[in-house]
């Protein structure tokens, strides 16, 4: 994937689209391509997070293991395809994390993947974009929440 699709993709992205074009060319320059087949993971719960995720292609699916008394299980909370994004948020904030959920492929994917510390230097020089990232990433986070609570439902 060249630079000219990158740049495509991530304007196609939920969390980065509607940004000026300035702002979505410095973008590309952190990404990296990155696939994966069917059942392997993106990352896994407990992994130390440092990384968001834009899927260009192909599904990927959030699972957390949960433990319910004696019994253990994994519950998916939710499915993002084309467009969606994935990874660890605090690191926009600037605090290290310990990752929630496991990210796994269900069909073959391809992401772009970037620092989010990297990421949080670009907001913090331009804080237009600081500004614009964060109001997509409270939408974001009200909606990831939103599956959170419906995958415990279905527990």
């Amino acid at each position: 994937m060249e630079q000219v699709d990158i740049r495509q993709a991530l304007e196609e992205c939920e969390f980065f689209n509607g940004l000026v074009d300035e702002d979505l060319e410095k973008i590309a320059e952190l990404c990296q391509v990155r696939s994966y087949k069917v059942s392997e993971a993106v990352f896994r719960q407990g992994d130390f997070g440092e990384h968001l995720w834009a899927v260009v292609a192909g599904q990927i699916s959030l699972e957390r293991t949960v433990e319910l008394g004696k019994q253990k299980g994994r519950v998916t909370i939710t499915t993002l395809g084309k467009g969606r994004i994935l990874g660890c948020w605090s690191t926009l904030l600037g605090e290290p994390h310990i990752l929630m959920s496991s990210a796994v492929c269900e069909k073959p994917a391809t992401t772009l993947r970037l620092s989010g510390a990297r990421l949080r230097e670009m907001m913090h020089a331009d804080t237009d974009l600081g500004y614009a990232v964060m109001e997509k990433l409270c939408f974001l986070l009200r909606d990831r929440v939103q599956s959170a609570y419906g995958a415990l439902e279905r527990i």
